[in-house]
């Protein structure tokens, strides 16, 4: 016999007998109370859900048992009480301002009235003036797991009869703790159910796939976002281990086979990445993790699938990145021992060497500023002549921003710092009003041999610059920057104001 919920200590059974009434309740926190018992209601999820044979069976075996033509189990909602089972009534619901039902769910006690004509709250009732024609109504409650009251189990007779013993109203509580017991199950696989759900939508938001493999049968069941990970024909081509061995890269496959081997076979974690032929979206990374149920003489492997294309995506980009980087360190160095060395021969004393080396560290320096803005490739132009202005305010420049490779931010940057620094030694920057301007094109994408062209022209000298008499390291550096690294050639020629310089390089720069 299934454990009736215990009363509340007050709770008295109310046997009201021809015309005795209940005495009222103080309204206190009514509302509250109604509201959170309609709640509670709300939760089973029972109302207007159709016929279900475990409530059917009850309400047929009380009807027998106690001789009474009708058995009901009645749910009160806030405007009707509506019948979950009947037995001997085909009526589903009635409003509930003429429920006998409600006096129970509001007193929350057994209510036993032997003859409802005798009762004035129920002499007057359309369900006692008309049909059914009731005559004796007993009901007790039916008590949720947080003892609010959903409704009752009742018997209904046309004719008057004497009172129920206590026996029989207990075995008529008992009865109500099977209904609830049914009721609170019906409440458990609906909450089941929704935590299902929402946990195949959690799946779905997540991209992951479950999977489990029974290698008995070769048989594989999938649930989550197995669509998105592996195909929209899964239920069918993944429907067994070959089907998704076949999705596999080929290139990937032989250590796949060799891991679900090893697992099987030694009963251990199953963990592997590899790529997939995807048929909507090409090919793809996952990592798949898994590790065996043993569930009686069964063992299945259980796991997910976890999409991984854009991790490995970002690990070789940052692996490229890495080679990039050594290469242009290496170059890096290569280029300042270069500088060290060849400085070292045209210094006239160790000061010269220091300021020579640091004056060209500096270039460096600024062209790995650039650099370090982007992306370690490729440097704006525009953002080489801010740190060369920046380091020469008195430097003018205009033209178009172009996207320069590292060598060439490299090339051009030592280029500007040996023409800035031979200015402000010996031309026009020497001067509180001498200036330099740099303007630079390209010429137009129709002509075949596209040319880039700057040019360096320092204005406002004293008037007495004069060609050098020999070919310094500066200058060297500078014809080997432009036509070894380039490709391109530079020609100057020194007017009395300052320095005039060409240089002519292959339209190979793209605008930023």
């Amino acid at each position: 016999m299934a454990e009736r919920p215990a009363l509340q200590d007050d709770a008295k059974v109310s046997m009201i007998v021809e015309g005795a009434e209940l005495a009222d309740g103080g309204e206190g926190d009514a509302d509250m109370a109604e509201r959170r018992r309609l709640g509670t209601l709300r939760e089973y999820r029972i109302m207007d859900t159709g016929p279900a044979e475990g409530f059917d069976r009850v309400t047929k075996l009380v009807a027998e048992l106690f001789d009474a033509p009708i058995a009901l189990v009645s749910l009160v909602d806030d405007c009707r009480q509506w019948f979950k089972s009947t037995y001997g009534l085909d009526v589903s619901e009635t409003p509930r301002d003429i429920s006998f039902c409600q006096h129970v769910v509001l007193s929350e006690e057994p209510l036993v009235v032997t003859d409802v004509v005798g009762d004035p709250r129920f002499a007057d009732n359309p369900l006692v003036t008309g049909d059914p024609h009731i005559r004796f109504y007993a009901g007790v409650p039916l008590r949720a797991y947080n003892g609010a009251i959903l409704g009752t189990l009742c018997l209904i007779d046309r004719k008057v009869r004497p009172a129920l013993t206590d026996a029989e109203l207990d075995r008529l509580q008992d009865f109500a703790a099977i209904i609830m017991a049914e009721a609170n199950l019906h409440r458990t696989v609906a909450e089941r159910d929704d935590v299902r759900r929402m946990l195949d939508r959690a799946l779905d938001f997540s991209a992951i796939a479950i999977w489990q493999y029974d290698p008995r049968t070769s048989k594989l069941e999938w649930r989550g976002a197995t669509a998105e990970l592996w195909g929209s024909d899964f239920d069918t081509a993944l429907s067994g281990v070959g089907g998704a061995i076949d999705r596999i890269h080929p290139d990937d496959r032989a250590q796949v086979q060799l891991a679900l081997r090893e697992s099987t076979d030694g009963g251990t974690p199953y963990a592997v990445e590899h790529r997939i032929m995807h048929p909507e979206r090409g090919v793809r990374w996952l990592a798949i993790r898994g590790d065996w149920d043993v569930l009686a003489n069964d063992a299945l492997l259980t796991g997910i699938s976890i999409d991984i294309t854009e991790q490995k995506s970002r690990q070789e980009n940052a692996n490229l990145l890495m080679r990039e980087l050594h290469h242009r360190m290496r170059n890096l160095f290569a280029t300042v021992g270069a500088i060290i060395s060849l400085t070292r021969q045209a210094a006239h004393d160790v000061d010269d060497y220091v300021e020579r080396i640091s004056s060209r560290l500096d270039a460096l320096n600024r062209a790995q500023n650039v650099l370090l803005g982007a992306n370690f490739m490729t440097g704006s132009m525009h953002a080489l002549m801010r740190e060369v202005e920046a380091a020469f305010p008195r430097i003018r420049w205009s033209g178009p921003d172009l996207l320069l490779p590292e060598n060439a931010v490299v090339a051009m940057a030592l280029v500007f710092n040996e023409l800035a620094t031979n200015a402000a030694k010996h031309g026009a920057l020497t001067t509180r009003d001498g200036r330099v301007d740099i303007i630079w094109s390209q010429d137009d994408e129709s002509d075949a041999d596209r040319r880039f062209h700057l040019r360096w022209s320092e204005t406002g000298g004293d008037g007495r610059l004069v060609a050098p008499e020999r070919t310094s390291f500066g200058t060297l550096l500078m014809e080997r920057s432009v036509r070894n690294n380039l490709g391109g050639t530079i020609e100057r020629r020194w007017e009395p104001t300052g320095l005039v310089c060409d240089i002519t390089l292959p339209a190979r720069w793209r605008e930023a």
